[in-house]
């Protein structure tokens, strides 16, 4: 299954403060998506409402299957989307049970387990780490566990809320190249908010740029 995004007249707001306003966006191709602006122009409260963890107070959103048939916002479709928050969760266990945990309650057994961690671990660069306690890492190596986590249950889109904050600039390149190889998969929709210019401009295929709640540039 491919699945489509459709954002269609979005408006969200807190309180007295409006902080999305008729937004309206289609995302439907396996690329990477970069949601820009400033602090307040409602990035990530878009990526929530895309993620299906917030609801707009008007407008629409859709997901649609390869048929161009809407889909149910049921348990099949979350299992197909995922979001890492910018500080990673983290449960005080091995790196290899933090990036398991999604397998295990999808009822994976113990060898599809094994071999899905042992090849994410790899992927991301943490396989010497795998008996490590999650939280006793760096945090740049957090976001790249966070990642894989993401990764291993092999998700159609995947939303990234600022995927290189408190991260050094060795981590970032890593994130970087770690994602460009996720985008030549062509398996998986990356939606990424960030204030990160380089950061954005070395991963991103399509730039969209927020302010004041609204998509003023589209790059």
């Amino acid at each position: 299954m491919s699945l489509k995004l459709v954002i269609s007249n979005l408006w969200k707001g807190y309180g007295d403060k409006t902080v999305l306003k008729d937004l309206s966006y289609v995302f439907d191709e396996k690329k990477v998506y970069v949601v820009m602006g400033p602090n307040g122009s409602g990035k990530t409260t878009f990526l929530k409402i895309c993620a299906l963890l917030e609801t707009p107070d008007k407008g629409e959103i859709y997901y649609y299957d390869s048929n161009n048939k809407i889909l149910p916002k049921d348990i099949n479709l979350l299992r197909k989307i995922t979001y890492v928050f910018p500080e990673v969760g983290i449960f005080n266990t091995s790196v290899f049970d933090n990036v398991a945990y999604g397998l295990k309650i999808r009822g994976f057994n113990k060898k599809e387990i094994n071999s899905k961690v042992e090849e994410v671990l790899d992927f991301v660069g943490l396989s010497h780490k795998k008996k490590q306690n999650a939280l006793t890492l760096s945090s740049g190596e957090a976001k790249r566990m966070g990642l894989a986590r993401a990764m291993v249950i092999k998700p159609e889109f995947l939303f990234l809320d600022e995927p290189t904050a408190f991260v050094d600039t060795e981590n970032t390149k890593l994130i970087e190249r770690l994602l460009i190889k996720i985008k030549d998969q062509k398996t998986t929709t990356i939606v990424i908010a960030t204030h990160d210019s380089p950061f954005a401009f070395t991963v991103g295929d399509e730039i969209v740029k927020l302010e004041n709640g609204k998509i003023f540039e589209v790059s």
